[in-house]
């Protein structure tokens, strides 16, 4: 080819290994019928019926990821497909016994990839049955569920290390964030106990894990929490009314253990928030991490993987290794739910919560808990997790360094659709920040105080969100031009209302409905 002998030696050789890949996968055809396997089971007698009175079995997770080609693994990575494969020892599910009082099928649940559903339990106890293996046809188009694409897809499962979460109970304990305690189990093969769902988890590995909410009566870290809810519930509970808050501090070391641990999939649906009343009638949510699918994601080792984990295209895809490579990708998944929930933490609270989980997280507690891998899984994988686990607890001060900056370059502080007054002080080095509930001039409750600095934050977006909002820009004393932090207010359903005196250069006014300026963005320009 004579256009390839012009590009440059990456180049052509990306576009080689492209071309195989493209190959490798035509190879394939369609979408297999057969991807998965029929039965987990492993060894003498798995081809037969499984015995009534069976207590355990020997399975895998899911061995057809491990029946590749080296060329296939060079470019689409090896990833976990041997701890995949690996045989493990794991007890029959029986829903008599499982629990106290034993187990009934409740509602289905899972999303795009997941599969999973609510298991009932006596006095309201609930629990979550997810099977280890995932279903990823729902990510693509309708027209391409028949193709190779789809096995592609569903191959790149196994960067995800199936039995990871059994490993995160007693690091989360150290580290002082709430947790589930899942275990593995084995379901039968002509299980039917789980209702209309039971063919979706027949013959499959999964994890059985009571939800946090029936927990909490028996677990101190959550004492006299007065309910449980979910993510968007919570978030719009802070929005409605200021005297629900989101426990910060709580918050960044869950957020710090995601981080420890490579936990890329942390989006605001993966939380769960207990309510818990804090003085002058306040209700403070504190954080529940769910569903630990992702910790130690393996990713980048093949030609495709490492070129759509870059930064410019996926970088959320970050691959656990014994050091951070971009933090910023690695918590992009989440950054909306960042934003809102450590918007009053500075970079010292930052550097305290990372040197205090350093403390708690000794050698000793990292081997005990990748020592809850499987025996066959460990012998793959454990002393490199572990020893991954103790350089990055090494360098956690760092790493939160570094996501502390990501979200103090373009920060949001939100108020609630409760009138608030945002008063906005302007300095030649910095910008102080504080929101009070009521719209008038004089003080009220406050809700919110920060200050700034232009060597951290670029642009500043201040968010009325409902009510009769007022924002107020105060102006450098004696005449000093203000620091550069370019000021981004956002008003929202109400009459809303900016008092900036002088000219401001950097400001921008958005009110959705009632601005001076027809609720159009406008610049108000100045002399600094």
């Amino acid at each position: 080819m004579p256009i390839l002998s012009t590009w440059p030696p990456a180049a052509r050789l990306l576009r080689l290994l492209l071309l195989l890949l493209l190959l490798e996968l035509l190879a394939g055809g369609c979408a297999r019928r057969d991807f998965f396997q029929p039965d987990a089971r492993v060894g003498p007698g798995s081809a037969a019926a499984l015995p009534p009175g069976a207590d355990s079995v020997l399975a895998t997770a899911g061995r057809y990821y491990n029946r590749h080609s080296g060329l296939y693994e060079a470019l689409l990575g090896r990833h976990y497909r041997r701890a995949w494969a690996a045989p493990v020892r794991a007890p029959v599910l029986r829903l008599a016994t499982a629990a106290p009082g034993g187990l009934r099928p409740g509602k289905s649940g899972g999303g795009y990839q997941s599969i999973s559903m609510t298991l009932e339990g006596i006095q309201g106890r609930e629990y979550a049955l997810r099977t280890l293996d995932k279903e990823p046809s729902k990510t693509l188009p309708a027209g391409l569920r028949r193709t190779f694409l789809l096995n592609a897809v569903r191959d790149a499962t196994s960067a995800a290390l199936p039995y990871g979460a059994l490993t995160v109970p007693p690091l989360a304990q150290a580290a002082g964030v709430p947790h589930g305690r899942p275990r593995l189990v084995y379901v039968r093969p002509d299980e039917t106990g789980l209702g209309p769902t039971s063919a979706r988890f027949q013959g499959k590995l999964a994890l059985l894990e009571e939800k946090y909410s029936a927990l909490a009566s028996r677990t101190p870290d959550l004492a006299g929490t007065t309910g449980f809810v979910g993510g968007e519930a919570m978030l719009k509970a802070v929005y409605a009314d200021p005297a629900h808050t989101i426990d910060q501090p709580a918050f960044l070391r869950a957020r710090l253990l995601d981080l420890w641990l490579g936990d890329w999939d942390r989006h605001e649906g993966q939380w769960q928030w207990a309510a818990r009343p804090a003085p002058g009638g306040q209700v403070r949510h504190q954080p529940i991490p769910k569903d630990r699918d992702q910790v130690y994601f393996r990713f980048d080792d093949g030609a495709l993987p490492w070129l759509v984990s870059r930064r410019w295209l996926v970088p959320r895809f970050q691959t656990f290794r014994a050091r951070y490579d971009n933090v910023p990708g690695l918590v992009y998944q989440a950054i909306f739910i960042d934003e809102r929930g450590l918007s009053q933490l500075t970079r010292a609270d930052f550097g305290r919560a990372a040197a205090d989980l350093l403390r708690h997280l000794p050698d000793t507690l990292i081997e005990r808990a990748v020592r809850r891998l499987p025996p066959a899984v460990y012998a793959l994988e454990g002393p490199g997790l572990a020893a991954a686990l103790r350089a990055r607890r090494d360098a956690l001060p760092q790493a939160a360094a570094a996501f502390y900056r990501s979200l103090a370059r373009q920060p949001t502080v939100g108020g609630t659709a409760r009138p608030e007054h945002f008063t906005v002080r302007q300095y030649a080095d910095s910008v102080a920040v504080r929101v009070e509930t009521g719209p008038s001039a004089g003080p009220g409750h406050l809700l919110y105080a920060r200050t700034f600095y232009p060597a951290e934050t670029r642009r500043l977006t201040l968010e009325g969100l409902g009510g009769d909002d007022v924002f107020t820009v105060v102006p450098p004393p004696d005449g000093h031009p203000a620091a550069r932090i370019r000021l981004r207010l956002r008003g929202g359903p109400g009459t809303n209302r900016l008092d900036a005196p002088g000219r401001h250069r950097r400001l921008t006014f958005d009110d959705g409905s009632s601005s001076p300026r027809g609720g159009r963005p406008y610049d108000r320009p100045n002399d600094d």
